[in-house]
């Protein structure tokens, strides 16, 4: 079996920055172990796996495919990353005729359509509610120690829970922040809790740029210790940071060590438009 794969950097324009994602085309469906084997393989928080919907279909006409994500341990139901990357290698390596692409997934359909700057992903939009800090308090004592915390929020659609750090701390406090995800596992094994997002308050441009909130994504739960740069949890972060400083457009960071950037307008449809570059680093043949 020989399948073309590449690896693009999502959330960036330039290589080695941003996240990271597989991307494996297929012309015949593959049993799910060899999804399994193939994102185990890779190595990478995601390997993003295309599908024709019909056997006339091809990648450089059709507009609809199917599309999952795996990483090196599971399957998961949304990523924002790998779905960019995608359309990154459609639109670019693939040279797709269309302007806008229909990805069939786990969480419905998914558009992703060309900007001047980047690629446009059309995303849910998930609300997250108020949690008492006593419910989480072992999950976020662990994680960051006595870190002061501001807010706490729980997405139950997308099981990711949001910890607000106090407005008091800046980017270089978040970014330097040792996080610990070894023992997090142990801390919470009920299942309800698949991924911790931290966040911060952005703060006025001077000489920077200027971003609305910062982020960092933790998800050992399903074999992730700290993701790069994550479109799914701006699908809660943007519901949260909208309520909160009363805007619909936002620029976002995240701030990992490779880091990223997130143009982001919330729509009135209950939906999130998320826009980001992506560069295509690897392109290759995966033999098995």
């Amino acid at each position: 079996m020989r399948l073309p794969i590449f690896i693009a950097d999502a959330f960036t324009a330039k290589a080695f920055r941003g996240n990271p994602a597989a991307v494996c085309l297929l012309e015949n469906e593959l049993d799910k172990d060899m999804h399994q084997k193939i994102a185990r393989e890779m190595n990478l928080s995601e390997t993003a796996f295309i599908r024709k919907l019909h056997p006339t279909d091809n990648f450089t006409q059709s507009s609809c495919f199917g599309l999952r994500w795996f990483t090196p341990t599971t399957e998961v139901s949304l990523c924002g990353h790998a779905t960019l990357g995608s359309a990154a290698v459609l639109f670019h390596k693939k040279k797709n005729v269309n302007s806008t692409l229909t990805f069939v997934t786990l969480s419905g359909e998914l558009k992703a359509r060309k900007a001047e700057d980047g690629i446009v992903l059309d995303l849910p939009l998930y609300p997250a509610h108020p949690l008492d800090f006593q419910e989480a308090a072992d999950l976020i004592k662990t994680a960051i120690g006595d870190t002061l915390v501001q807010d706490i929020c729980y997405s139950p659609d997308t099981q990711k829970l949001l910890v607000r750090l106090s407005d008091t701390y800046d980017r270089s406090f978040l970014e330097g922040l040792k996080v610990n995800t070894q023992d997090l596992l142990q801390v919470e094994n009920t299942g309800k809790v698949k991924g911790l997002i931290l966040t911060l308050k952005g703060e006025p441009g001077g000489q920077t740029q200027a971003f609305d909130f910062y982020s960092r994504y933790f998800a050992p739960w399903v074999g992730v210790a700290e993701d790069p740069v994550t479109g799914s949890a701006h699908t809660v972060l943007s519901s949260y940071w909208s309520q909160q400083l009363g805007k619909k457009e936002m620029r976002a960071f995240q701030c990992s060590q490779r880091g990223g950037e997130l143009v982001i307008s919330v729509r009135a449809d209950g939906r999130v438009d998320i826009r980001g570059g992506a560069a295509i680093v690897l392109e290759g043949t995966l033999t098995t």
